[in-house]
């Protein structure tokens, strides 16, 4: 990402003003400031060009801040892999603002990483982590109609199908020490279902082979049946939790672990022809996630890092409320969801997120890397956090 660098410090000069205005146009939020109403004008949702304005000082300050990572409080090690998740997820969300904007600088930086990547996925090419940048690569593919950039990627994922994982999803130490658990070689932990399906389907499309899709479905199915709970409309981050609670006796559901599932349904969806009967499934399990995710959004906008316990971490989380308020604002642009029903979580979840961009494009409160509801801390921020807004602002703007 070197050769990026002076291209994105020349498109640092969003105007402070600009981005003033934007930030007291929303409801910055602090931990204290959670009120049992929601004022007219949090239901108020901001304009095209104030959404465009937060959206591009955060992905201009991140693209520009690709080199040196000690702004990252844990796992730096994990978040300088190019190929790997962290960096993945953020270039999901840049993938889709790119395309909605057509920014030529934006699209020129997708074409940047898949070069500077070779076109080739991470070095753990059957763990669903290291598969997510492959989304990436599929887009350009599809915009340049050149299947050769997806080539290496179809090759890996032409291997899983031929040597099909049979483990157990149950979430238990890998002895071998090539993944942190035995069942990674398959969908065993929610996060897997952004980073892997939508990947895998895009390929199918691009090539034509339905083979892609039914492998995708046969392991989505096997881990909704583990891991969702039926009762919550939740996914279980993975099963060490089915009998875990937190300190106030409550399930843990995890704020981005299911924002990874809300979000990731959309990017699936899109893959899947019209006609094909299991394109329903899925916008069945959206809608029912959908339904039990509003009534979890706090009235400051953002989504409690534990689900179902808002007072064990009182303060906002972005990452988890930029996947929920994407996926929100799809289900209303594509009418999956009533937009009188949704617009409301929509455009608080986004004056939320908007109030944590600072005037030179760095977003907070994004809960390090983890698998569990943790402390966050103001200054918190991730690449995969600013992929949650920009996926959210691809979606907002439209509205």
């Amino acid at each position: 990402m070197r050769t990026l660098l002076p291209r994105y410090s020349l498109l640092l000069s969003l105007s402070f003003f600009t981005g003033l205005v934007t930030l007291l146009s929303g409801c910055v939020m602090t931990p204290n400031n959670q009120t049992s109403e929601t004022s007219k004008d949090q239901l108020t949702l901001p304009s095209t060009s104030d959404i465009t304005a937060v959206a591009n000082r955060a992905a201009d300050w991140q693209l520009a801040h690709m080199e040196n990572f000690d702004y990252v409080r844990t796992f730096r090690d994990h978040t300088e892999n190019p190929h790997g998740w962290i960096q993945g997820a953020f270039f999901v969300g840049l993938t889709r603002w790119a395309e909605h904007t057509s920014n030529p600088d934006y699209l020129q930086a997708l074409v940047a990483k898949g070069e500077a990547n070779i076109w080739k996925i991470g070095e753990k090419d059957w763990h669903a982590d290291d598969q997510v940048i492959g989304y990436t690569y599929a887009a350009v593919a599809a915009r340049k109609n050149d299947l050769t950039l997806v080539a290496p990627t179809q090759k890996v994922f032409k291997k899983i199908m031929a040597n099909r994982a049979t483990h157990s999803l149950e979430y238990t130490s890998d002895p071998t020490g090539e993944g942190e658990a035995t069942c990674q070689r398959r969908w065993c932990w929610c996060d897997a279902l952004f980073m892997a399906p939508p990947v895998w389907a895009a390929v199918g499309k691009l090539t034509g082979d339905p083979a892609y899709l039914n492998y995708v479905d046969e392991e989505y199915q096997a881990t909704i049946d583990y891991l969702f709970d039926k009762q919550e409309h939740l996914f279980y981050r993975d099963g060490r939790f089915f009998e875990r609670r937190s300190k106030n006796d409550k399930k843990i559901f995890w704020s981005r672990g299911n924002g990874w599932v809300f979000a990731g349904l959309p990017l699936l969806i899109e893959q899947i022809p019209a006609n094909d009967p299991r394109k329903q499934k899925y916008e069945n399990l959206f809608k029912t996630m959908a339904a039990s995710l509003v009534k979890l959004q706090q009235p400051n906008g953002f989504w409690p890092s534990s689900l179902l316990d808002k007072d064990e971490f009182n303060v906002p989380e972005t990452s988890g409320t930029g996947f929920m308020t994407f996926g929100l604002a799809w289900g209303i642009n594509n009418g999956l969801l009533n937009r009188d029903d949704y617009l409301p979580a929509v455009t608080s979840g986004w004056r939320g997120l908007a109030s944590t961009v600072n005037e030179s494009g760095k977003l907070g409160w994004v809960q390090q890397v983890g698998a569990s509801p943790e402390k966050i801390l103001p200054e918190d921020t991730q690449l995969y956090g600013v992929g949650a807004l920009l996926l959210a602002a691809s979606e907002v703007s439209q509205l």
